[in-house]
């Protein structure tokens, strides 16, 4: 096969279709596999720059972690990609016993061999900013913005708390000892000047360069600087889809941008949605959903009482057999705080997948599904047994629209939209029923 010039894994599969969205806005013929790919997956995609693997990495403990990324490391380095990217999540959460990105590119280095590991600090079309290092992420889409560890979500986040906004201390505590840091001022220099001050901060061998991005006019130097030391040997990078985001904006430019993507159409089937997020950004989008019967789900009896889930799918089936748009939703889950997360999201991807697949046995198998909550899109997904994802479009920024790729043909072609919690406006279920781009 054609050498691409990306490879990426996402640590969940919300972030990971991100990314998709992002190769393909730049031109690049992009698929997402749910998995190390087969050699007969690899060539049903056909031709490919970049190519994803989506994971649940952020969820997992540094044991399961290197039992995920070891098989993704051998397979990257066979591919010889001049890009390897490990996309973390936008707002950086990860602890040092989950998620930590420290082991992840401990794991993956040890196949990839990168003497440096560039980690880009941001994404300015979703409101993520790092400036001193220090990170910046606003609340909700077009929301205020606040330093991480004062986020009003992120501070308080259920399994990994960000208490640290100097991201050389946080990815110092998960392994990473040595941290040098590129700030914004210097993205402003001449070209060599700027390669001088990255090669000043090498000369002192760190493990990592953090470099800062302020705006979105940080990103095609940031871009050239990655870009140019992967033409000499590859390179493992971590961080959001700005890392493609500024690869790209070095690659086109101002004056030769990347062919727009086309735009998502509206659906005239019924459409499932759920939303198994903690967020607050996420209640308001139900909130907001008028065009859908809503079904409230209790999460304790999901996970205590063997019938409920049962009752809970045959009420979704109910409502899309009369062709109406169904959204289920989680209930609060403050009374629920003593319930294990990853329990919670185990069961909730079950019960999506459950729906998905009576649909798919019946008349009438659905065309589009929405799901709102990483570690639920993650698990859900991986229970239908697809094996890609390609880009369908983007509903809002950091939202995207796939379009699945599976063995079965009653799943092939199924439209998905898997967004984190934070992610999107508040008519987010409506744009996915009506196609509705920003």
């Amino acid at each position: 096969m054609n050498t691409p010039r990306l490879a990426w894994y996402g640590d969940d599969f919300t972030g990971a279709t991100d990314t998709l969205a992002t190769a393909a806005q730049a031109g690049l013929r992009s698929l997402l596999f749910l998995g190390v790919p087969s050699a007969a997956h690899l060539q049903a995609a056909g031709p490919l720059d970049a190519i994803g693997i989506a994971g649940a990495a952020r969820a997992m403990d540094p044991q399961a972690m290197a039992a995920e990324l070891e098989p993704v490391g051998r397979f990257f380095a066979a591919l010889r990609a001049p890009v390897v990217h490990y996309k973390c999540c936008s707002t950086f959460d990860s602890a040092p016993h989950v998620g930590s990105i420290g082991q992840a590119v401990r794991v993956l280095n040890r196949h990839i061999g990168s003497a440096w590991v560039p980690i880009v600090g941001g994404q300015p079309n979703i409101g993520r900013y790092c400036c001193f290092s220090q990170l910046f992420a606003s609340a909700g889409a077009q929301g205020e913005v606040h330093r991480i560890d004062r986020h009003p979500t992120m501070s308080r986040h259920p399994v990994t708390p960000m208490g640290e906004a100097d991201l050389r201390r946080h990815l110092q505590a998960q392994g990473l000892a040595r941290v040098a840091a590129l700030h914004y001022p210097a993205h402003a220099q001449t070209a060599d000047a700027h390669d001088a001050a990255l090669q000043q901060l090498l000369a002192t061998q760190p493990d990592a360069v953090l470099m800062d991005i302020s705006g979105p006019q940080d990103l095609g130097p940031v871009g050239r600087l990655i870009w140019r030391r992967a033409q000499e040997a590859p390179l493992l990078v971590v961080g959001p889809s700005g890392v493609v985001q500024a690869l790209a904006a070095h690659w086109h430019g101002a004056a030769n941008p990347a062919p727009a993507l086309p735009a998502p159409t509206p659906v005239d089937s019924p459409v499932f949605a759920f939303a198994g997020s903690l967020s607050p950004q996420t209640a308001a989008q139900v909130a907001a959903a008028t065009s859908f019967q809503k079904i409230p789900v209790d999460v304790r009896r999901l996970l205590e009482e063997p019938d409920y889930a049962s009752a809970c799918c045959d009420a979704v089936l109910a409502g899309l057999a009369a062709r109406r748009h169904v959204l289920a939703h989680t209930e609060s889950h403050t009374r629920h705080a003593d319930l294990d997360a990853h329990a919670i999201a185990s069961a909730t991807g079950d019960l999506v997948a459950s729906v998905v697949r009576a649909r798919a046995a019946s008349a009438v198998p659905l065309r589009r599904v929405g799901i709102a909550g990483g570690d639920t899109s993650s698990l859900a997904v991986q229970r239908l047994g697809l094996w890609g994802l390609a880009c369908q479009g983007v509903l809002a920024p950091g939202v995207t629209l796939s379009r699945a790729r599976s063995d079965a043909p009653s799943l092939d072609g199924l439209e998905l939209m898997l967004k984190g919690g934070q992610m999107g406006p508040l008519d987010m279920f409506e744009r996915l029923l009506h196609g509705t781009v920003p």
